[in-house]
């Protein structure tokens, strides 16, 4: 049986969905370029402060378009966390 409404809204979520993904490979390749940077310049692969100011920033953003801030920082945690481990892995490897 097919449902052309539900049909539609799956459509415009899959479409999302691939967004979101070449979003956060364009994102992985920029903080990949970053950690390169750091392991050349001697930086440490974490910056705490700017951390959370972007969670901060982040948590509004979210709170103004009425997504869950909570969600948005445990989203945004998970991102930074991976970023760290790459940027940790250039250091290493240094």
């Amino acid at each position: 049986m097919s449902d052309d409404v539900l049909d539609g809204y799956r459509s415009s979520i899959d479409n999302i969905d691939a967004a979101l993904v070449h979003i956060l490979a364009e994102r992985f390749k920029v903080t990949q370029a970053v950690g390169r940077y750091k392991a050349q310049a001697g930086l440490p692969p974490a910056d705490p402060g700017r951390e959370e100011r972007q969670i901060a920033r982040l948590r509004k953003l979210a709170a103004d378009a009425r997504l869950d801030p909570e969600f948005s920082e445990k989203f945004l945690r998970f991102i930074i966390d991976e970023v760290i481990r790459h940027h940790e892995q250039f250091r290493d490897e240094g």
